[in-house]
């Protein structure tokens, strides 16, 4: 496989066709084995099954990768590890919605799983557990270059007792067939690992879907004058040519600060380790990288044989084998702000050198790409550290060590801006799997102990005993649920997202996970939200640190803008930008001008609207709105996940005496 002489058929298969797809979609819509109907308990107690199967299976997973998809075995025996944590994560994460006694959740319906070749074991299986776990069928379209690889792992579902009704395995033409699985309104949610462009192609051909796509990227490391340089050059190269460059979280861009850019010792090191990374078969284990996916065409191809004006080689790729497949390193130098190096994806064994005045200037290098996936920095001067993470703008953050690599929990998956499509919920983390699922709420959410005070919750506080006394009338019902709204909002926050979380504790490792507040969050009224729905959302804005916007169709008068006219309404949106707007105004804050738009529900985003966010892959939150902190919150901060190796060789410095 790795040779053109020899030419090995490993595996044979049909593609569905479009008969094919109407009886796999009907099929999932109709459970007829009741999977949907099986409680957390049951389903999660299968997929433990499926665990014990992917463990037995390592060995043929490790092997349909490499002769598949050219994948090193030791890149694919990390990814079946992978693949357990997910099936064995997922439904565990769902514990803390299920023991919440105001809470019910059931699955959406029928799930589509589209999966990329790089990762062959792991991302399908992430995906495929999480709509499982969540009460879903499921349609799994693997990558056509990976189906024998998608095949085995389908088995180890099958095996342990999920039917063929409940996990079905479709390979189809995504650019043909594959439609109709993603326009077909019976699909209820998609999760995609590709390209930006086939996730805003599916978009732009069906707005309105829930998709959650993890998308590309044109990943940066800094490396600053106070880094270990021996270091840096080792996790680079690892970063850039792991599976020939052929990740999304690969370190596709060096961005070195002047003293590091002109040490000519540092160039010549990085290019001559690069030189050194064995490249050949997969067969053949002193090998560190194997075969390219396909010819090199496009814009890689361009990236392996072309220079733009002013680069140079550091190290100049090269055919090895006469195979066009299989390509050595390559390292372009002298990469220009805003070039086609700089901020095109190339996805395969190219590394670009740029030069930055100074760390600030490096971190607008980095930023300036569009993406925001992974991003690295190669520092010991934790000053720099600081600045580095409040100014980069990437979901998974590095420091001192590779770029690739997330594990579950401990790094949660997923990235920002062109790297992420939906609502940007990171896979491996205590969220991912309940977006596919409905929920269903009970008043009211138990709140224990709370210690942030806010203006809101005194305020809701000061109403509570107002109730008692009859001064709301006929708003009481919808008051009594702020009240208790704002109390778990607050409970939440202070719980949940205000806090860092490192889920581990390595000694060496720091492994953090938080939350980012939005910026500005944009709540758009419309005529059948209750006055909870509207007061809940602008409340969970305001304390999750957006400044919230309360946006108002023009013309609207009911009993809702009646009490935000009232002594009562104007004390509750103190802080909070209040705007009479038409639709086309809302249609001019996307993408640009706003960082969420939130909607009381899916029914009340008009078409013009999905139609409008779509061209982007701008979020347009709209779950039903819940007085319940731990779900509503989320739609209301961004997901990051920091590794901090802080250790030298094993010698911990300062935090020897912690």
């Amino acid at each position: 496989f790795c040779r053109l002489k020899e030419n090995i058929t490993v595996a044979n298969y049909r593609y569905a066709n479009e008969e094919d797809i109407k009886r796999a979609v009907k099929t999932a819509k109709e459970d007829m084995d009741g999977w949907r109907e099986k409680g957390l308990k049951a389903r999660h107690k299968i997929l433990s099954e499926v665990a014990k199967n992917i463990r037995r299976s390592r060995n043929r997973l490790i092997g349909a990768a490499a002769a598949n998809t050219g994948k090193i075995f030791t890149e694919a025996d990390i990814e079946v590890s992978e693949a357990i944590d997910f099936v064995e994560y997922y439904p565990h994460s769902l514990y803390a919605f299920d023991n919440c006694h105001n809470l019910e959740h059931s699955g959406k319906g029928v799930g589509l799983v589209i999966s990329p070749w790089n990762f062959p074991i792991a991302i399908p299986c992430g995906g495929i557990s999480a709509s499982l776990a969540a009460g879903n069928t499921v349609i799994f379209k693997p990558a056509s270059a990976a189906v024998y690889v998608a095949w085995e792992l389908c088995k180890c579902f099958w095996d342990a007792g999920i039917s063929k009704n409940v996990l079905q395995f479709v390979p189809c033409s995504g650019s043909s067939v594959g439609e109709k699985l993603t326009l077909n309104s019976d699909v209820d949610f998609i999760i995609l690992t590709g390209g930006t462009d086939t996730g805003l192609s599916i978009l732009s051909k069906r707005p309105n879907v829930y998709l959650a796509a993890e998308t590309g990227g044109k990943n940066a490391t800094i490396v600053t004058a106070m880094s270990d340089r021996d270091q840096a050059i080792k996790n680079v190269i690892l970063s850039a040519f792991g599976n020939a460059g052929q990740k999304c979280s690969a370190t596709s861009l060096l961005i070195l600060e002047d003293e590091v850019y002109r040490d000519e010792n540092f160039k010549k090191q990085l290019a001559d380790t690069a030189k050194s990374f064995a490249t050949g078969s997969v067969w053949e284990f002193k090998n560190k990288m194997s075969r390219l996916i396909a010819h090199p065409s496009g814009d890689l191809k361009r990236a392996l044989t072309t220079l733009e004006h002013g680069e140079t080689w550091a190290l100049k790729p090269e055919i090895l084998e006469d195979n066009p497949y299989l390509w050595a390193p390559g390292i372009k130098w002298d990469i220009s702000p805003g070039s086609y190096t700089h901020t095109t994806e190339f996805f395969g064994p190219v590394l670009g050198v740029m030069r930055a005045k100074n760390l600030r200037h490096a971190i607008d290098l980095a930023n300036q790409t569009g993406y925001g996936l992974t991003s690295g920095l190669e520092s010991l001067d934790k000053r720099e550290q600081e600045i580095w993470k409040e100014n980069i703008c990437a979901g998974n953050l590095y420091i001192n060590r590779g770029t690739t690599g997330a594990i579950v929990l401990r790094q949660p998956f997923g990235g920002m801006k062109k790297s992420a499509l939906g609502a940007g919920i990171k896979a491996g983390g205590p969220n991912y799997c309940v977006q596919f699922a409905n929920i269903e709420e009970t008043p009211y959410p138990v709140t224990e102990a709370i210690k942030e005070e806010n203006y809101l919750l005194r305020l809701t506080s000061e109403w509570d005993n107002k109730i008692l006394s009859g001064k709301f009338g006929k708003y009481a019902s919808d008051i009594r649920k702020v009240i208790r709204a704002v109390k778990s909002y607050t409970y939440n926050a202070e719980r949940e997202f205000y806090c860092e979380k490192d889920y581990f504790h390595l000694r060496g490792q720091d492994n953090i996970v938080r939350y980012l507040k939005f910026k500005n969050v944009l709540i758009r009224v419309d005529k059948a939200d209750s006055l909870f729905e509207v007061l809940a959302m602008a409340a969970a804005a305001k304390i999750a640190g957006a400044s919230p916007i309360l946006s108002l169709p023009s013309g609207l008068d009911n009993e809702v803008i009646e009490f935000l006219k009232s002594t009562y309404g104007k004390a509750f949106l103190k802080g909070i930008s209040v705007k009479n707007e038409t639709e086309e105004d809302i249609l001019k804050y996307i993408p640009n001008q706003i960082e969420r738009i939130r909607y009381a529900s899916f029914e009340r985003v008009s078409d013009a609207v999905f139609k409008k966010a779509a061209e982007t892959g701008f979020y347009i939150a709209r779950s039903n709105v819940m007085c319940e902190g731990r779900v509503e919150l989320v739609n209301y901060f961004k997901e990051q996940a920091i590794c901090d190796t802080y250790h030298r060789y094993g010698n911990l410095g300062e935090r020897s005496f912690i």
